[in-house]
């Protein structure tokens, strides 16, 4: 396995070169695919955990399944932490058939692998807040974001607006939330609800749910964009893995923390909405 391409990986090498355990030529072919690695019909950014802190994502959705798997293969020999989108059934299937230690959460559409353990000494979470049972795909494709960013995450699912005493029921706790995440649909006004209980920054998703007039979830968008609580943020329509990549990076600068992982158990949080992986038949 290639080592990780981040940060604290590059520095070890070169202190391992400084104290000639590791010869120029062994350094140099590490690095050699640094910063992409050419496969024709995709070019797999190596750089970016070293850039951005996380490593490159894989959108599923348009590309073929070969393709999926073969940049899945270069993404998890290069280390780091895996996270692909929008991954159908057969795509999973394909890929847990060459790696089995790849998750899949069906209803998130979302793979995953942790190459790296998690970080340590953070005791913040995202609130993942949901209005109704059908925005769950999108709040789980924004929770799995987050944990697999090393970011607690607490699910608050099914607590909108035609309940409202459903999430007062929460406030308490949701207001020890560093970020909160809301996922709604219909006419989207959970989100504004939200951002007038906390303090926190909250980010708004609209989905996609709801009847015609919700015009495929340009109705809830609009209404989290015109939203009066100040504190809210808008992620473009069913977009769960942008508002918990964005929600991940919040907390990190909250937190102060590097993107250093720590040396603890590396297994992952787990959730009653996790699928376990395709089995071959």
């Amino acid at each position: 396995m290639m080592p990780a391409m981040d940060e604290t990986s590059i520095r070890a090498l070169l202190e391992a070169v400084t104290r000639k355990e590791t010869s120029i030529d062994e350094a140099v072919a590490q690095l050699r695919r640094l910063p992409f690695e050419d496969l024709s019909f995709a070019k797999v950014d190596h750089h970016r955990a070293l850039r951005c802190g996380f490593p490159e994502v894989i959108y599923c959705e348009g590309k073929q399944t070969d393709q999926v798997v073969a940049i899945v293969e270069r993404r998890l020999a290069h280390g780091g932490n895996l996270l692909a989108t929008r991954a159908s059934a057969e795509v999973a299937e394909a890929v847990a058939a060459q790696f089995p230690q790849v998750r899949y959460n069906k209803l998130a559409r979302i793979l995953t692998c942790r190459q790296l353990p998690p970080r340590s000494g953070d005791t913040g979470f995202v609130a993942i807040v949901c209005a109704g049972t059908s925005d769950l795909p999108v709040a789980e494709e924004a929770r799995e974001t987050c944990e697999i960013m090393d970011q607690p995450t607490r699910t608050f699912y099914d607590v909108g607006v035609a309940g409202l005493h459903r999430l007062l029921a929460h406030s308490a706790e949701l207001q020890e939330a560093r970020v909160a995440v809301v996922c709604a649909g219909m006419e989207g006004a959970l989100a504004s609800v939200v951002g007038g209980l906390l303090a926190c920054p909250v980010i708004g998703v609209p989905t996609s749910i709801g009847y015609g007039a919700s015009f495929g979830g340009l109705a809830p968008l609009l209404t989290m964009l015109n939203s009066c609580a100040a504190g809210v943020s808008v992620v473009n329509i069913d977009n769960g893995f942008g508002a918990g990549y964005i929600a991940s990076l919040i907390c990190r600068g909250q937190s102060g923390a590097t993107v250093t992982p720590s040396a603890d158990d590396p297994s992952t949080p787990s959730s009653p909405m996790d699928d376990v992986r395709p089995r071959n038949a």
